[in-house]
Parts: C-alpha cells; sequence; structure tokens
C-alpha cells in the first residue's frame, strides 16, 4: 500500500512540474507614451492583449511604484484565444518633466510581464 501512495505522489508531482504556463501578447504594443501634456491632466490608456496560450490566463496583481499610477485588470480568467484589456491611469498632478513608469503583471506566465508608461509633464509654472 505504501508503494502505490508513493507512486500516485510521484505521478502527481511530475504532473505540476510539467504545467503548462499562460501567454499573452499585447495587439499594439507595452509601451505607451502621452507625448507632452500639461500638469494636473488625468491619463487613460487601455493594453489590450489576447490570451495566445492553450490554458486560462490569470492576472494576480499589477506592481507599481508610485501612487501617480492605477491599475485595473480583469479579476476573472481569461479563456485562450480570447481578448480583454488592462486599464492604466496617470495623475500628473505634481509630476514633472520626463516620467517613465513600469507596471509589473503578477500572472501565471512563465516570467513577469511588463507594461511601460512614458510622459513629459509641463509644470503649470512654465
Amino acid at each position: 500500500m505504501k508503494h502505490i501512495i508513493v507512486l500516485l505522489l510521484l505521478i502527481l508531482n511530475s504532473a505540476f512540474g510539467l504545467a503548462q504556463n499562460a501567454e499573452f501578447t499585447f495587439l499594439n504594443s507595452s509601451t505607451h507614451d502621452w507625448g507632452k501634456v500639461d500638469e494636473g491632466v488625468q491619463l487613460k490608456h487601455y493594453f489590450v492583449f489576447e490570451n495566445t496560450s492553450d490554458i486560462p490566463l490569470i492576472i494576480d496583481d499589477a506592481l507599481v511604484s508610485c501612487s501617480c499610477t492605477k491599475v485595473t485588470f480583469p479579476k476573472e480568467p481569461i479563456l485562450p484565444n480570447q481578448r480583454d484589456s488592462i486599464l492604466v491611469q496617470f495623475d500628473t498632478n505634481q509630476k514633472y518633466y520626463k516620467q517613465d513608469r513600469v507596471i509589473r503583471l503578477s500572472a501565471n506566465t512563465r516570467r513577469t510581464t511588463k507594461l511601460r508608461i512614458k510622459v513629459y509633464v509641463i509644470p503649470e509654472d512654465d
């Protein structure tokens, strides 16, 4: 009986070790540049993507380095070949000149996926 349990544990461990990773592709780009904008403007951009794997894509979290950047992503699994989007909002209030932010997406993918936003903020006093 012990041998059967050990054998089952080995099989299950192998199955989990060979588990597939999801993959997604951004349809336009994973970088967005708003160009030059005046300070105080609230910016929004939708990153449209497609699940290009054979398993559901699950986005767990979006990590940002500044509270000026907000990210809204789908909470439900995205099925294979399904398209969806991630909304990134950037608050230019009290931000000046060149701004370059990276958003790290945590998902059931092989590696962390990164989105990037850029903008040149013209201060109110200029």
